[in-house]
């Protein structure tokens, strides 16, 4: 089989970067009010219930993002609704550095969470829909690579804003990845896919042709894409039908796993975990959290290079295993009375282990399995209710995670992470299919 040019390969990755801005500002967003929120508290006097405000409506506006996102991309475009994303990542950007109160960032804080809920359910699936099957998991997994770039450079950005204080800078810095992609995606190409289901195949087989290594393999794409997909309109009913439900169930289950394990705790929460842990200084738990964040990053060059040769499957059971036993372990290290040196070492441990068996496996998997497993004429609203699925989870255990501490210790609240993932193998084990080396079409012909 014939495979694409070099030059081919870089317009594909070029295509990615800038299609996967949207990943590096949901990761930026998401862990920069960290920093941010220790200077907002200085500036004004933020009560307990605006400062939960402030950091979970992020998640609150994602999962209204994900529920119009979605259907959004079906009805004028996976490309559009991208553009659209970059413009409400700019307008947010410059509305939260010129806030005047707590209620303006609370307000500026959910539009952000918007943005991020649109980007995260149409971005994946622009990638997967451009992209050759036998480097779909690499190029889609690019995406989940921006998120820990971001969620690193939030960390980094606030330890380089720790004398200035000026959280007004922090958030209007998000402003300028957006703006590069705004203005450079507005020259790429719409998804072929979503051009032949609204008959214009002409224009997608001319897309795919600058992308696939021959003709050939164009024409036979465009034609089983033509096969496959319906004229009729889908329906929001059609998703529990019986051709995708199982498919739904796939996805879904995956995106709530890929939160209740418990990721967000350790992304917004692990300078607290060190604390708890015994690392004294908030600069030392902050080093350790910088590692975290590192860490996620370079797993995540591991699982592009093993996603398209060892697949999806093996990864997921393994990650999602290594992710189990480091909660199970954390939490007799916090269960027994021992030295808090001691204690501090097997946290470090830990959670290293723990982000970067996430990192080659649910991390990327999570998004790159949604964006392949429905069907074409239903794809988006699918894309849109998974989405939905994992901000809703990510917003209930952020939001639970100190109270779970209170109500069954560090240690039961580790376990309990823990034996969630462990029932979590088995449902990957029975629901989750093999789409390693498979086109679209061919994943949905599975279901059938």
């Amino acid at each position: 089989m014939a495979r694409e040019s070099i030059k081919q390969r870089w317009l594909l990755g070029i295509i990615t970067c800038i299609a996967a801005i949207g990943g590096f500002l949901f990761g930026y967003d998401t862990g920069v009010i960290s920093g941010a929120i220790l200077y907002i508290k200085q500036e004004y006097a933020v009560t307990v219930i605006q400062e939960e405000l402030i950091i979970s409506m992020v998640s609150l506006g994602a999962i209204f993002g994900a529920i119009l996102g979605g259907p959004l991309c079906d009805k004028v475009g996976r490309k559009k609704i991208v553009l659209s994303s970059s413009l409400i990542f700019i307008v947010s950007a410059i509305g939260l550095s010129f806030s005047g109160s707590v209620n303006e960032i609370i307000t500026w804080r959910f539009l952000v969470g918007f943005a991020i809920g649109v980007s995260s359910a149409t971005a994946p699936l622009y990638i997967a829909e451009l992209s050759p099957r036998h480097i779909r998991g690499a190029l889609v997994t690019v995406n989940q690579l921006f998120i820990t770039i971001g969620i690193l450079g939030s960390y980094l950005i606030g330890f380089l804003f720790v004398e200035s204080q000026s959280w007004r800078i922090m958030f209007a810095l998000a402003g300028i990845p957006a703006a590069i992609q705004f203005l450079v995606m507005v020259f790429f190409p719409e998804s072929p896919r979503y051009l032949t289901n609204i008959g214009e195949k002409t224009k997608a087989f001319n897309i795919l042709k600058k992308y696939r290594a021959t003709e050939e393999d164009a024409a036979l794409e465009i034609s089983h894409i033509e096969k496959i997909r319906k004229k009729k309109k889908a329906h929001w009913s059609e998703l529990f039908s019986k051709s995708v439900r199982p498919a739904l169930l796939a996805g879904v289950g995956v995106t709530i796993i890929q939160q209740i394990t418990g990721i967000n705790t350790i992304i917004y929460y692990a300078p607290t975990i060190f604390k708890f842990a015994g690392i004294g200084s908030d600069k030392a738990a902050l080093l350790a959290t910088t590692w975290v964040g590192t860490i996620n990053v370079l797993m995540t060059f591991v699982a592009i290079y093993l996603l398209d040769k060892v697949g999806r499957k093996p990864l997921l059971l393994f990650g999602l295993g290594g992710m189990a036993l480091s909660l199970i372990i954390l939490g007799i290290g916090f269960h027994q009375t021992v030295s808090k040196e001691l204690i501090g070492i097997i946290a470090l441990i830990c959670l290293f282990t723990y982000i970067a068996s996430f990192a080659f496996s649910l991390g990327p998997i999570g998004w790159l399995l949604n964006s392949e497993i429905y069907p074409l004429h239903i794809r988006g609203k699918a894309m849109g209710v998974a989405t939905c699925a994992n901000w809703v989870s990510n917003f209930i255990v952020t939001a639970t995670f100190l109270n779970l501490i209170n109500l069954l210790g560090k240690s039961g609240t580790f376990w309990l992470y823990g034996i969630i993932g462990f029932l979590g193998l088995f449902f990957i084990w029975l629901r989750v299919p093999e789409t390693k080396g498979k086109s679209l079409e061919e994943i949905e012909e599975y279901w059938k």
